[in-house]
């Protein structure tokens, strides 16, 4: 299976640049985070998506700190057996939460150079893309197993880098139907 690729070049390289320099600065200062605070600063931030479980410890780390864990506190579980730890800290999302985020950078990061079509054989690597994720939760919700971290993230990567590649794929569709340049009127 071949996907159309060709090189990128000009004014849709600066759009995509756009999206990818938030993403990137994003999973770096998840990967500082950690490192940035006193050993031992975070115990098991475990919880349940959408609330803030955790509010009473991040609310007394320093910014922008608090305020990326404080994201991690809202948008993701954060089971710390699902969660790398470093530095004596856990990270601020889950293994496979961080991978999405880092993959979809890394997405991203490919579409800055490459230009990929919308296609059936694109539309067939995103569900390929999707299998491993599905087998993997949905084996864990029916206790079938315990996945583990090297797993989540290999499965996050995965999809992560699928999706970074899809939101440029439609960036350069939305280009197509609404160019960003005006259009001289030819007299």
């Amino acid at each position: 299976m071949n996907l159309k690729m060709e090189k990128r070049e000009g004014s849709s390289r600066i759009i995509i640049l756009l999206f990818f320099i938030p993403f990137l600065i994003w999973i770096l200062l998840q990967f500082l985070a950690p490192f940035v605070l006193q050993p031992g600063s975070t115990h098991d931030l475990s919880g349940y998506v959408v609330i803030a479980d955790n509010e009473n410890v991040i609310n007394d780390f320093p910014s922008p700190w608090n305020a990326i864990y404080g994201c991690g506190d809202r948008l993701c579980h954060q089971k710390s057996e699902r969660s790398f730890f470093f530095n004596g800290n856990q990270m601020p999302f889950c293994s496979r939460c961080t991978a999405i985020w880092l993959g979809f950078a890394i997405g991203l990061g490919i579409i800055i150079f490459y230009k990929i079509e919308l296609d059936k054989r694109f539309l067939i690597l995103i569900i390929i893309g999707l299998v491993p994720i599905g087998i993997d939760g949905f084996g864990q919700l029916f206790k079938l197993w315990e996945s583990n971290n090297v797993t989540r993230l290999i499965t996050g990567l995965l999809i992560g880098i699928i999706c970074g590649i899809a939101i440029g794929i439609i960036i350069d569709e939305l280009r197509e139907i609404y160019p960003f340049k005006k259009k001289r009127k030819v007299n």
